[in-house]
């Protein structure tokens, strides 16, 4: 059975009981509590009751299931690029896109003693993002599968030269002190993540700028891209994310994953739409939900 360590397994528990009196509530995010992901639930939805996932595909089953209304899941970092398989789990999951939400990460470093510390847990990028911070002072990383997952096995070994790099919300969870905050190397490591539901919002409703999120497949023939995207730039229509990626194993065709500004329902996004259904195919929107961060 797949565990955390003892003080996160506790709260995972008490979370999920929690979140089992009132579903509706209940904002289901992949990690550990104390996550960058129960941070963004809590800032993007508060008075949600946070349901810790041991996955990806367990939090949005946990919606589709019903056992909570909503899920949060990150989708790029300004520094890596997209999370790993996240294209292939939003199609699937029979999920709609509602929402974004945009987070500053940040890396504090924590402990049950005040130091010196002889190495720090986390998870491998966030170590990858303070090395500089780490080096400086001696301390040798050591990797860790999530950083609230670290904090939570540095506080259950209880040794005071051994440290955690997680957000400041992990030590509140577990009892750890606070050595340092912003200990990352640069300052401008941002996450954009999405929130998933079980029925889409209403274009029509939707009162402010809105994003439109789609995938695509096209043919491997020559300028098929260019044919199914000339729409969006013949109507107008503002594409500001394109990211190409492979279903399954013959490299026949390429799938693409795209954000427009706009929603169905305003001509120029119908139109630019109509036009891509005619060229390429599997044509599948995701959700329509408000713009959060302008786009340039």
């Amino acid at each position: 059975m797949q565990s955390y360590p003892a003080p996160a397994q506790r709260l995972v528990e008490t979370m999920a009981a929690a979140a089992a009196t009132d579903p509706d509530r209940a904002v289901a995010f992949q990690g550990a509590p104390g996550a960058n992901s129960h941070r963004a639930a809590l800032e993007a939805l508060p008075g949600c009751l946070p349901l810790p996932c041991f996955s990806f595909e367990d939090a949005l089953e946990a919606v589709r299931e019903g056992r909570a209304g909503r899920a949060i899941i990150p989708i790029e970092n300004s520094q890596h690029g997209r999370v790993a398989d996240i294209h292939f789990l939003l199609p699937e999951s029979e999920l709609s896109i509602v929402g974004e939400h945009f987070l500053a990460i940040h890396a504090t470093l924590m402990s049950t003693g005040t130091g010196p510390f002889t190495s720090a847990f986390s998870h491998p990028q966030a170590l990858g993002q303070s090395r500089f911070y780490l080096r400086k002072r001696g301390i040798v990383p050591m990797s860790y599968a999530d950083t609230a997952g670290a904090a939570a096995y540095v506080a259950e070994l209880g040794d005071p030269t051994i440290a955690a790099l997680a957000p400041t919300i992990a030590a509140e969870l577990y009892g750890l002190k606070v050595i340092e905050e912003h200990v990352e190397d640069a300052p401008d490591n941002m996450t954009r993540f999405v929130l998933l539901a079980r029925a889409p919002l209403d274009p029509a409703e939707l009162v402010g700028p809105a994003i439109t999120t789609f995938v695509f497949e096209v043919r491997n023939i020559p300028a098929a891209l260019y044919k199914a995207l000339g729409g969006f730039a013949t109507n107008g229509v503002n594409m500001t994310k394109l990211e190409s990626y492979q279903r399954g194993a013959s490299f026949a065709a390429t799938a693409f994953y795209a954000d427009i500004v706009g929603a169905p329902g305003e001509p120029a996004v119908d139109r630019a739409l109509e036009e891509l259904a005619y060229f390429a195919k599997d044509l599948r929107l995701l959700g329509t939900y408000l713009q959060t961060r302008a786009r340039g």
